[in-house]
């Protein structure tokens, strides 16, 4: 049953849900004749990742245990990304690869959902290429997997659970997180901008905010837990708030949650220029446990080709944004989003991306090529420059954020950070990695009980991705 997208889903539905899953524990265990394992693999983004989380916890309580082996798995479930074709590409290959394992433990249940589920020629796709695929659902639809499951045993057919609607939000789905470090959590989901490139707002639906004291709920949780740093998710968390009864914003939870007791930092992403406001900015230099690091995708440098993606500011705004937030946050650093070779974007236009890099200094950059996504009005776009030469502004790109990254990391040499251990680093045996407050990678030699502790580390050089330093009291 459809629900109305700012409306939660009843708790009544929830327990349903719950009843299966347990109800299913013992049904499972005498298919596969022992406690079952389960494979959750993630394409994607950190908002797949938390949703992953989440579909673990819902097996979990049909009594899966979890492997990353393929070949001891009894259920295999895909959450799949559709924001490029090289991710379907890869989804769909990695698919064909299941066959024989498949014919080989024929009681295995392979499910595939997420944003590549939402699409219809997807759909079609799966029911006539894959037809071991047993169980087919949407991100909207994540929260029914017991019933899925339970009608995919009851009926002995393939099920397709593929909403027509923009979804809804379901609370208290339980979550199996990898470690106790570092955490993700989803304050919204959809989108409800249609940048002309982007199929997000078709396959995840139009925004909908989760109610603050739910959020709340759940981050004081998280902190209780041990984990020490929080990462907010939604598609444009800087629009947080629109449609719900009582009115707040992204300021305000911000605030809410700086507030928490507790030793811990506060992350977002993906933050969307044409809602940053500088009230928001202001906010995060007053809150000490929000990071001094934004993520503000700009995808292109040219006003001309911002306003053909339909991404409602100009150049000359989001540099109004960078500096604004050079004032008033202390070594606030950015990384950003860029699309090369959109369709119809010249090569003078690319130069300008260029030039932007120059002046914003990102300490990163997710670079991407432009990929055509069905249904969205780029996909026919006349786009004339062709793969090769794309290719070559591509790396042209790279090579200049390698230089400007390289840079940016330089005057830290010297200096003492605070730093959270998360790891081990990649620059040898006995190495441990963490992240400043600006969002920095830091590698240092340290003990493996330093991991999930804040220690202050003294930089000694610096590479292109990281700052390299020693354990300082």
């Amino acid at each position: 049953m459809p629900f109305n997208i700012h409306q939660e889903v009843p708790q009544h539905v929830m327990e349903e849900q719950k009843a299966i899953a347990q109800a299913l524990q013992s049904r499972l265990k005498k298919r596969f004749g022992h406690n079952p394992l389960a494979l959750v693999h993630t394409f994607g983004c950190q908002q797949n990742v938390a949703d992953s989380e989440k579909l673990k916890g819902i097996l979990a309580q049909m009594g899966f245990s979890f492997t990353d082996s393929p070949e001891k798995a009894d259920l295999i479930l895909f959450n799949t990304c559709a924001i490029r074709e090289n991710a379907e590409t890869k989804v769909f290959g990695n698919i064909g690869n299941l066959k024989q394992l498949k014919a080989a433990k024929p009681s295995m249940l392979i499910g595939i959902c997420g944003c590549m589920t939402e699409q219809p020629h997807v759909v079609e796709k799966l029911k006539k290429s894959y037809p071991y695929v047993g169980f087919v659902f949407g991100s909207h639809s994540a929260y029914l997997l017991p019933s899925l499951l339970q009608s995919c045993l009851d009926e002995g057919k393939r099920v397709f659970r593929v909403a027509p609607d923009d979804g809804c939000v379901a609370e208290g789905v339980p979550a199996v997180r990898e470690d106790g470090v570092k955490a993700w959590m989803s304050i919204m989901y959809g989108c409800d901008n249609f940048c002309s490139y982007c199929v997000v707002p078709y396959v995840r639906g139009r925004e909908r905010s989760r109610r603050p004291e739910r959020i709340l709920e759940e981050f004081k949780k998280l902190v209780q837990s041990g984990y020490k740093d929080i990462t907010l998710l939604g598609q444009n968390v800087n629009s947080y708030g629109k449609g719900l009864e009582e009115p707040t914003d992204f300021s305000s939870l911000l605030e809410q949650l700086n507030a928490v007791p507790g030793d811990f930092r506060i992350r977002f992403m993906t933050s969307h220029p044409k809602d940053c406001t500088h009230r928001l900015i202001d906010t995060i230099a007053r809150c000490e446990k929000v990071c001094n690091h934004i993520h503000l995708p700009v995808q292109c440098g040219s006003s001309r080709v911002l306003k053909e993606m339909n991404r409602h500011y100009d150049r000359e705004g989001y540099l109004d944004l960078v500096n604004y937030a050079r004032e008033k946050i202390p070594d606030v650093t950015f990384t950003s989003d860029i699309i090369v070779g959109f369709p119809g974007e010249t090569y003078d236009e690319f130069q300008e991306t260029l030039s932007l890099l120059r002046e914003v200094k990102y300490i990163s950059l997710y670079t991407f090529i432009f990929s055509p996504r069905p249904g969205t009005k780029a996909a026919a776009m006349p786009d004339p420059v062709s793969g090769e030469e794309k290719g070559k502004w591509f790396r042209e790109l790279l090579a200049l954020q390698d230089e400007i990254g390289m840079e940016q990391m330089h005057p830290y040499i010297g200096r003492t950070v605070r730093v959270l251990a998360e790891d081990f680093g990649r620059t040898g045996e006995g190495i441990l990695q963490g992240r400043t407050e600006s969002n920095l990678i830091t590698e240092f030699p340290g003990s493996p009980s330093l991991v999930g502790q804040f220690v202050n580390i003294k930089i000694q050089s610096a590479k292109k991705w990281a700052l390299l330093g020693q354990l300082s009291q």
